[in-house]
C-alpha cells in the first residue's frame, strides 16, 4: 500500500453512465442513469436531449431552490437518502462564483453537485515528537460509522461564512472554545471526485491546521464521536499508508499535512506525483 493508493481510492469517478445536470446552459451536476428515472418522475426535472434541467416555470433562484428543497424532503421519505440535513449546498458551475440555487445537502451526491467541507489537523508538540488528535466516529453514525476521522471536520454550508462554520463543528466535535479556535490556520485546501452509492461528485475541503497544548482534551458535544486518539504523527502516516481506517477523505487532508510538515519528502519517489494529485 501507499499514500499515492489512498488518492487514487478518493479519485474512482466514472463519466460513462451519468446524465449532465444544467441550469442555464451551465453544468452543475450530473445524475447516474440508475436514478434518472426517480428524478424525472419528480415533475420538476426534464430531460432536454442529452441532459437533463429544471422545468421553465423555474426561473427564478428562489422558485428552483424552493421546489429543490421539496424533492430533497421527498428524496428522504421515498429512502431515495438516509435523511435531510437542512444545510444549503450550491449548484454552482466549477470556477463559478454565483449559485444558480442551493440545495439540501442530503441530495448534492444524488444531483452531483460540487460539494465543500472543512477539517481540522490538530496536533500537540510533544518530548516525544508530534502527536495529532484523531476521533473515531460513533457506531450508530449512518456514513462511515466507526472510522476514525479529524478531530474536527464536517460539511460547509454556502451560506454561513467559514470562520463561523468551522466554530460551530469545533465546539460540537471537540468542545473547543472561540479563543483557542481563534488560533486556527487556513493551510489551503484539496480536491477529488468520488463515485459514492448515489452517484459521483466533486469534494473540495478546506484545510486547516492548530497546534494545541499538551493539557487540551476534546470533548465532543454531539454525540457524533466514539472516542479520541492523541496518537504519534507516525502512527497516524503508518495507518493512513497501510490501512483503510480512517474515513476516506481523510486521508487526503492528513497526506497533505505530511507534506506540508515534512513528513512525506521531496526526494520520495511519489512525491511530485502526491503533491499534485491532492488537487484533482
Amino acid at each position: 500500500m501507499s499514500f499515492l493508493n489512498r488518492i487514487k481510492e478518493n479519485n474512482n469517478y466514472k463519466e460513462e453512465n451519468k446524465t449532465p445536470f444544467l441550469l442555464d446552459n451551465k453544468r452543475v451536476g450530473q445524475v447516474r442513469d440508475d436514478y434518472l428515472d426517480y428524478i424525472l418522475n419528480s415533475k420538476i426535472f426534464v430531460l432536454n436531449k442529452n441532459s437533463i434541467t429544471l422545468v421553465d416555470t423555474l426561473k427564478t433562484f428562489k422558485e428552483r431552490t424552493d421546489a429543490l428543497r421539496v424533492f430533497a424532503q421527498k428524496a428522504f421519505e421515498d429512502k431515495i437518502t438516509n435523511r435531510f440535513m437542512d444545510e444549503n449546498y450550491p449548484l454552482i458551475e466549477k470556477g463559478g462564483h454565483k449559485p444558480l440555487a442551493f440545495i439540501d445537502r442530503s441530495i448534492s451526491t444524488l444531483l452531483g453537485s460540487l460539494s465543500f467541507g472543512q477539517h481540522l489537523n490538530a496536533y500537540v508538540m510533544s518530548s516525544e515528537g508530534m502527536k495529532m488528535w484523531i476521533a473515531r466516529r460513533a457506531y450508530d453514525k449512518s456514513y462511515h460509522a466507526g472510522k476514525l476521522d479529524h478531530l474536527v471536520a464536517g460539511g460547509l454550508p454556502w451560506d454561513i461564512p467559514h470562520y463561523e462554520n468551522l466554530k460551530k463543528e469545533c465546539y460540537e466535535e471537540a468542545g473547543m472554545k472561540e479563543e483557542l479556535i481563534s488560533q486556527i490556520k487556513s493551510v489551503g485546501l484539496v480536491s477529488y471526485k468520488y463515485e459514492y452509492s448515489l452517484g459521483g461528485k466533486e469534494d473540495i475541503i478546506y484545510c486547516y491546521d492548530i497546534e494545541l497544548d499538551s493539557d487540551f482534551t476534546p470533548d465532543c458535544t454531539d454525540g457524533e464521536v466514539e472516542e479520541f486518539y492523541l496518537m504519534p504523527i507516525e502512527e497516524v502516516a503508518d495507518i493512513v499508508k497501510n490501512s483503510h481506517e480512517f474515513k476516506t477523505n481523510c486521508n487526503l487532508v492528513i497526506i497533505d499535512f505530511l507534506v506540508r510538515h515534512g513528513f512525506i519528502k521531496s526526494d520520495d519517489s511519489d512525491y511530485i506525483e502526491i503533491s499534485q494529485r491532492l488537487r484533482s
